[in-house]
């Protein structure tokens, strides 16, 4: 792989239009098979939402064949990609939207496996009433809460309210009085693993604090799984699938057994967000680019446009990073903003007007939705020109 310098970037961006996006195929794939790696045997079911991209779906799909299924963030988007010949999707939020719903159902008459998310009785009757206008059955999934309780904390994300065996076994009963609903899998997202750092520079109490967390809710929470899917099979419940992990959790994750598939999509681009964890050791691959509109005071160059800002609790590890040259950094009194960003620049690099700064992006699908399109580079060649969900026209949420 040639080596990620400004020099090179800055080449072959030298006719581009800026703010442009664009993707190094050769971290990408590292990227991908370091993933595979870390998930053992087991399939990788991809999270779309991470991706954002059609034409970079299907590459993915391409460099493995443990790479099976889509992890979707919205009915309409599984919609969009059975339209695109995806199969066996999962949507991985809750919906009862009845157009949503809809076309769901419609597609899954059509012989597309869609699987839509439930974790409560309002879901289920909801989906049951709309579902009972087709023939086919409509798949569920039901997602399984995997935060840990510790004394005066909760270690995890607010997500499915399902706990324990009774909930779990009494949305399992519900499901059965609808014939026009079937049981397809159970997910359980250990976010408290998967996605929250535990190597972030300058933190070394919180980082130790963190870790200390996660070695005591990993073994909690994978029993309580393990427990929910016997508890479910035991009642006779047929499970296609049981999903589980992301990408800061691939390692962990396999040490349950219950568990038939694993979930990742962040470890393909490697937003700034995960190079803070203790470990994983990935490769930037998405970056974008803007123009150096003015020098505004000698130390300082000011970039046109740059505030994408990532999703999420609001801070300073949200904004997106200036990468290349190395060495420059964000005024913290303006941070990235829509029309301009301010940088410092350190004495021994020289930036011209329209030159191009690199940028990495605190998150990795969310840059999608600020670009029509991403330049998919390879050593010193721009290969293709792909477009993003917004390039085709689609916004989800």
């Amino acid at each position: 792989m040639a080596a990620p310098t400004y020099p090179r970037y800055k080449s072959l961006l030298a006719n581009e239009r800026l703010p442009a996006a664009f993707v190094d195929l050769d971290a990408l794939e590292a990227n991908a098979r370091l993933m595979l790696e870390s998930g053992g045997s087991l399939p990788i079911r991809v999270a779309s939402k991470s991706v954002r991209s059609v034409a970079m779906l299907r590459h993915v799909f391409s460099l493995s064949d443990r790479f099976q299924g889509l992890l979707c963030f919205s009915a309409e988007e599984a919609v969009f990609l059975a339209g695109e010949g995806f199969d066996d999707l999962v949507v991985a939020y809750p919906t009862v939207q009845e157009a949503a719903v809809r076309a769901v159902c419609e597609c899954v008459q059509k012989g597309t496996r869609i699987s839509l998310m439930i974790d409560s009785p309002a879901h289920i009757d909801k989906l049951a009433a709309i579902a009972r206008d087709y023939y086919q059955p409509l798949p569920v999934v039901m997602d399984i809460d995997m935060a840990s309780d510790f004394p005066g904390l909760h270690f995890g994300v607010w997500r499915s309210p399902v706990r324990s065996k009774e909930a779990v076994l009494g949305l399992w009963k519900l499901i059965r009085q609808y014939p026009q609903l079937v049981l397809d899998g159970v997910m359980g997202y250990e976010a408290q693993l998967a996605g929250v750092g535990d190597a972030v520079p300058g933190h070394a109490v919180k980082n130790a604090v963190i870790r200390f967390l996660k070695s005591l809710s990993a073994p909690e929470v994978f029993a309580r799984r393990a427990m929910l899917v016997d508890a479910l099979r035991r009642e006779n419940a047929e499970l296609r699938f049981v999903n589980a992990g992301g990408t800061g959790s691939l390692r962990e994750s396999i040490t349950d057994s219950s568990i038939t598939e694993l979930a990742a999509g962040s470890g393909f681009y490697c937003p700034t967000l995960f190079d803070n964890y203790r470990g994983l050791r990935l490769q930037a691959a998405a970056f974008f680019a803007l123009e150096v509109s003015r020098i505004s005071s000698p130390g300082r160059v000011t970039c046109l446009g740059g505030g994408y800002v990532a999703s999420g609790a609001a801070g300073m590890e949200k904004l997106p990073q200036p990468y290349l040259p190395f060495g420059l950094s964000l005024d913290s009194n303006e941070g990235t903003g829509e029309v301009q960003t301010p940088l410092r620049v350190p004495s021994d690099i020289k930036l011209k007007v329209g030159e191009p700064v690199i940028f990495r992006h605190a998150k990795a699908g969310e840059l999608c939705e600020r670009f029509n399109e991403l330049l998919l580079v390879r050593g010193t060649t721009i290969e293709a020109r792909v477009p993003t969900y917004r390039g085709q026209g689609q916004c989800f949420v």
